[in-house]
């Protein structure tokens, strides 16, 4: 795995073999009380044990227990950051949980609560648990953006001639925006996805605390060697939860006083396959884009 910058939210991601699973996250609210460890660990083990390349996109941090800020509460700070040095101890102690699974990790994005600490406390969170990481654990962990694009390029079996073909599939981030609906439960995000950004062929997002995913198809137009064919290109969408469970016994909370239903926890598995189709006529690649909860 080689992970290579091209700009501030644009990384590649190098990667051997024609069968591939990267782990898509986001939301984890690591340090808020109602994220619950137990699942996250068991993920990110299972991504350990089979060697998965793991994304975050955004609000890998709640950081709602500081000075000055609205949305506090003395329920939702754990004992070991309830000190005068918060968000200092935030960092600190997640580089710590985090630094078995650092060597998987790719590129981390923003969510809304990095960027309100970078508004009204004036510090970036997120690069400094970042950057402390990279120190701790000599790896290339990178900070994306709110949105941007991650492009997987797979090296596929060689050929006849020696010669070994690289395959690339594009993925588009966005942390997300709104309050997710009720009853569309995000797939209008999808739709809107679909209209807004230009040659994907995966996209992600989180924010909504949602998790599903749905296929769509394009008609597309591509190039071979001498003339042009026409394909039916593939498209994935999918929507990641979060690991912090705020719905409880519905008693009672800000989750349940705003008729907020239960939301899905965990992330998913996307898997990219390729398989190389040869007739009298043609010699392609065809690839396969799927993604799937996290086993139990």
């Amino acid at each position: 795995m080689k992970l290579i910058k091209h700009a501030s939210n644009i990384h590649e991601l190098r990667l051997e073999g024609t069968h591939t699973k990267i782990a898509m996250m986001s939301d984890l609210h690591w340090d808020n009380p109602k994220c619950d460890w137990k699942q996250l660990k068991q993920d990110l083990d299972y991504c350990l044990k089979e060697s998965i390349p793991i994304m975050i996109n955004g609000d890998m941090f709640c950081l709602m227990q500081g000075r000055g800020d609205n949305r506090k509460n003395k329920s939702d700070i754990r004992p070991e950051h309830n000190n005068a040095m918060y968000l200092d101890s935030i960092v600190e102690t997640a580089v710590e949980w985090f630094s078995p699974y650092a060597h998987l990790l790719t590129v981390i994005g923003y969510g809304n609560h990095e960027t309100a600490i970078i508004k009204f406390q004036e510090t970036d969170i997120l690069a400094r648990f970042v950057q402390l990481l990279n120190i701790k654990n000599h790896t290339n962990v990178q900070v994306g953006g709110y949105g941007g694009w991650m492009i997987v390029n797979q090296t596929l079996k060689k050929s006849k001639l020696g010669k070994r073909g690289t395959k690339a599939m594009k993925i588009r981030y966005f942390h997300g925006s709104g309050g997710g609906g009720v009853v569309t439960k995000g797939a209008l995000n999808l739709t809107r996805a679909l209209e807004m950004y230009e040659d994907f062929d995966v996209f992600t997002m989180g924010h909504i605390h949602e998790n599903a995913s749905r296929n769509d198809v394009r008609d597309s137009i591509v190039q071979g060697p001498g003339s042009y064919r026409q394909e039916q290109k593939q498209l994935h969408l999918m929507l990641t939860g979060t690991y912090k469970e705020e719905y409880g016994d519905g008693s009672k909370g800000w989750h349940v006083e705003r008729g907020a239903p239960i939301k899905p926890t965990g992330g998913r598995i996307l898997t990219i396959d390729y398989k190389r189709i040869r007739d009298k006529d043609s010699d392609l690649w065809k690839r396969g884009i799927d993604s799937y909860k996290f086993p139990i």
